[in-house]
């Protein structure tokens, strides 16, 4: 792969991705099932983000998050659409045309169906997948092939985009400690991945819409031909009861990738920004 076509994809897919972590042996404490098992008001029907992401002076791509209400199955539940594309420059070089939604129940957050609709320069790939929580399998429809399998799932499963919402709804972050590791199953293009993240503390980072208080987070993913180490990506989410992703820095092999929140709609509650003295 050409090392354009190969950035491109990056990213494209940093959000929407960071999601499918790889797995390591790590010596910190990992946050009790307790620290879950709450619900808290941070989201709601008609929240949008919008992020760009940065190579250097290069904007490359576009991604955004919406979440609606919506009936499937004669039952009143969210819908949840990712959308990640290359824009400008970039997209002449290399189109990319990303789309992952996911539906959950209102008020407990466990994926009901996903769909994943993608062109990514000539790859093309359109799957439903439907979940069975009772005997913990998920159907995979391929939409092109018309082909169906059945894999069984992990206990505790999410997909790459409930996971966002799962996390912002019930984990209670005032619990959180220097070290803890958080730890989800997502299920992905037909794989069940265990996803860690490590929980760093709380800092205070600038923004197009000034400073703002966040919690750190660095996501453990497979080091190699794409990140320096499996150390390579640090994120950071409002501490406050929204939770929402403002920066997303990584670190890879041939540079380093930012994604900023560029706007945002809808919200549950007050977006804080510090204000200096």
């Amino acid at each position: 792969m050409k090392l354009k076509k190969f950035l491109f994809i990056i990213f494209s897919h940093l959000f929407l991705y960071i999601s499918s972590g790889y797995a390591q042996n790590l010596n910190s404490d990992f946050v009790p099932d307790s620290l879950y098992n709450k619900s808290f008001n941070s989201y709601k029907s008609g929240e949008f983000f919008e992020y760009k992401l940065h190579y250097g002076f290069l904007n490359a791509s576009y991604a955004s998050l919406e979440l609606k209400k919506e009936i499937l199955n004669d039952s009143l539940v969210y819908r949840a659409t990712a959308i990640g594309r290359t824009t400008g420059l970039a997209r002449l070089f290399y189109r990319v045309d990303d789309l992952y939604e996911a539906f959950f129940p209102l008020e407990k957050v466990k994926p009901l169906k996903s769909i994943r609709d993608i062109y990514e320069g000539g790859y093309v790939r359109k799957a439903e997948t439907v979940y069975d929580d009772k005997n913990k399998t998920a159907t995979i429809l391929n939409k092109i092939t018309n082909e169906e399998r059945v894999i069984k799932l992990e206990s505790g499963y999410q997909d790459i985009i409930s996971t966002f919402y799962f996390l912002r709804k019930h984990l209670d972050i005032s619990k959180l400690k220097e070290g803890d590791i958080i730890f989800v199953n997502i299920f992905f293009a037909s794989q069940n991945y265990p996803f860690k993240m490590k929980y760093l503390g709380i800092e205070r980072i600038k923004t197009k819409f000034g400073l703002i208080e966040c919690l750190k987070l660095k996501p453990f993913m497979e080091a190699g031909r794409v990140f320096r180490s499996n150390e390579g990506i640090d994120l950071w989410v409002t501490n406050d009861e929204n939770r929402i992703p403002v920066k997303v820095k990584a670190n890879l092999r041939v540079g380093t990738i930012v994604a900023d929140l560029t706007s945002f709609r809808g919200i549950t509650n007050p977006f804080k920004i510090i204000v200096d003295d």
